[in-house]
Parts: structure tokens; C-alpha cells; sequence
């Protein structure tokens, strides 16, 4: 097995590190790798697909084609919200 030195690390970040050890019933170096690699286990959860899939999934059947250009807003003002109405 790899092993890894981590140097500087916040005495309160290692205090809470050996509370959680003790109440888990496990030495602070197990619990570490424990940490390690539960964080690790959410990172393969990521979603594997890119921005641009995810956006026309979002907009799809929302009026906005691919095939059609979008028009642009011409000659209307743009006026700031009235909220004292």
C-alpha cells in the first residue's frame, strides 16, 4: 500500500478528525482513509455528460429550435422594474 504525509494540517481540522475516529471506533489514520475514500466515491458520481448535452436537454420542447434562427429585439426599450405598483 501507497502511503501519504500531509504536512500543516489546522489543529482544529485534526481535533475533529480524532473526535469522528473515536466515535466510529477507528484510529484518526483509518478514519482519514475513510474520508479519502468516500470523497472519492462522490467524485465518480459526477455526471458524465457536457454542458451543451445538458442545456438542450433542459430546453428542449421549449419553443427554441436548432434549425431556426433566433430573432433579435429591435427597437423596444428596456425599462428598469416598478415595484411600487
Amino acid at each position: 500500500m501507497a502511503q501519504i504525509l500531509i504536512r500543516n494540517v489546522d489543529e482544529r481540522v485534526k481535533a475533529r478528525i480524532q473526535r469522528r475516529a473515536r466515535r466510529h471506533g477507528r484510529s484518526m489514520e483509518a478514519e482519514v482513509r475513510e474520508i479519502l475514500s468516500d470523497a472519492l466515491k462522490q467524485d465518480d458520481k459526477a455526471p458524465t455528460v457536457g454542458f451543451g448535452t445538458v442545456s438542450v436537454a433542459l430546453f428542449s420542447g421549449s419553443g427554441v429550435y436548432l434549425d431556426e434562427p433566433i430573432q433579435e429585439w429591435r427597437g423596444y426599450p428596456v425599462e428598469p422594474i416598478k415595484f411600487d405598483e
